[in-house]
């Protein structure tokens, strides 16, 4: 996700951006323990703590995708781009409440099927404010093969959901 990161750093430069990224203590989802959303959660309140009220939008990659849907319901959180999402059949929307959702996905993704996403971002639309669902043709899980595509929507897609008021 570092390129990522650079890529909203630059966009982001004028608006006066911060840009942070997060290392999991615990390499996968491990089941029931879900043990990267403790962290991702950690973080949340790290930044709640140091900006409070600064609006924040997550970015993630497959689990790193699902880690950032789970804990949007952050009060601070306007939108979630998720890229090549793993989100298996009975994953949450709820917490999507009121904030936008980007939905990007591969469609040679051999790694994690796109209909789990496609299938995502169509429930989501219940009750997220805005759902953007797009698939990538050709692409697949690493998002190699486009990737000027993949990080000019994430910059756009961010800076608009920091420049959109939030929803109540």
């Amino acid at each position: 996700m570092v390129p990522f990161a650079l890529t909203l750093l630059r966009a982001g430069r004028r608006h006066r951006l911060a840009v942070g990224t997060l290392g999991y203590r615990y390499r996968g989802w491990n089941g029931e323990e879900a043990s990267p959303v403790p962290d991702a959660l950690w973080a949340l309140d790290q930044v709640r703590h140091r900006w409070p009220g600064v609006p924040v939008v997550l970015v993630g990659h497959s689990m790193g995708a699902r880690t950032a849907l789970r804990v949007a319901g952050d009060a601070q959180v306007r939108g979630v781009a998720a890229l090549a999402a793993w989100v298996p059949r009975g994953e949450p929307v709820d917490q999507l409440a009121g904030r936008r959702l980007l939905v990007m996905h591969g469609t040679d993704d051999r790694t994690v099927p796109a209909k789990w996403s496609a299938s995502y971002a169509e429930r989501a639309r219940a009750v997220a404010a805005r759902v953007d669902h797009i698939s990538v043709p050709g692409e697949g899980h690493a998002m190699l093969r486009h990737p000027g595509l993949w990080h000019r929507r994430v910059a756009q897609f961010t800076l608009d959901c920091l420049a959109t008021p939030a929803h109540p």
